[in-house]
């Protein structure tokens, strides 16, 4: 049990609420019938081993970054209660889990899933060559609910793009705001991100215009569907109080509360959304 919680902690398995009402709300919003406790079974599988195959590669690449990093010396890697081995072990077990949850998906979900892994690997990777690393995750988050509309319907819609667009913003916005945490570190070791290009002040700037887009995106996916009604507009505006909050919290001079923002905030952001779907879709 005490080796679990160390793998728990190394993905920070309670962050999946980030994920998960998001891609749940998807399967409400791009279902055309309803799916076989089976098919969503094997969808949360999938969901849940692909953010844990992200998340240990993320480990196992920056581990020589993460040792400089005071923030990170105490993670289960850098502490040694984790090895390397280890580490690489999950990365199988979940990538393998994740391959053969596909499989039981449809053929389509398992010839895709490929560019999954590509993407969930390329992302550690991306902060040494761009400044914008936040955007490959948001295109990993993108995928989410493509993900659901091939493995419900074997086809992608224009509600599953509206969908993903409005994923795709909302991480990488919450993205910028948490690399501000490593702004000095990783200015001093030449690492690559939005508040090193821009500054903390551009930072701040950008990650509110891409969660105005999750915003936008999200408005339009209500106009766009018409089984969509007052409860899920009103719905909206209380999301979007959530992200001015979460914008709130953060200034130029004061960081302080980046944890705030970043763990508590978009956590409420991604089950009020589910919620105000879960709603309409049963009034």
């Amino acid at each position: 049990m005490e080796k679990l919680k160390h793998y728990a902690e190394l993905v920070k398995f309670e962050h999946t609420v980030f994920a998960l009402p998001f891609a749940l709300a998807s399967v409400l919003l791009l279902a055309k019938e309803a799916p076989t406790m089976g098919k969503l079974f094997w969808i949360l599988v999938a969901l849940i081993s692909a953010r844990t195959l992200g998340m240990a590669f993320n480990r196992l690449v920056d581990e020589p970054y993460d040792r400089l990093n005071p923030r990170s010396q105490s993670w289960p890697l850098v502490s040694g209660v984790l090895s390397r081995g280890e580490v690489k072990g999950l990365i199988a077990f979940s990538a393998g889990v994740f391959v053969l949850s596909t499989v039981f998906i449809n053929f389509l979900a398992f010839l895709l899933s490929p560019v999954v892994i590509f993407l969930l690997w390329l992302y550690p990777y991306s902060k040494r060559f761009t400044y914008f690393p936040h955007l490959v995750l948001g295109l990993v988050y993108f995928l989410i609910p493509v993900a659901v509309d091939v493995a419900l319907n074997a086809s992608v819609s224009i509600k599953a793009f509206i969908l993903g667009v409005a994923m795709a913003f909302w991480v990488s916005g919450f993205d910028i705001l948490y690399s501000l945490q490593d702004y000095e570190f990783d200015k001093e070791h030449g690492l690559k991100s939005v508040p090193v290009r821009f500054g903390i002040e551009g930072a701040l700037k950008l990650a509110r215009t891409f969660h105005l887009i999750t915003f936008l995106s999200l408005l339009s996916l209500g106009f766009y569907d018409n089984r969509l009604g007052v409860i899920y507009m009103g719905g909206l505006l209380l999301l979007a109080g959530f992200l001015l909050y979460e914008h709130s919290l953060i200034k130029p001079n004061d960081l302080s509360k980046v944890n705030k923002a970043f763990f508590t905030v978009n956590g409420y952001v991604s089950v009020v959304f589910f919620i105000v779907v879960l709603l309409d879709y049963i009034s």
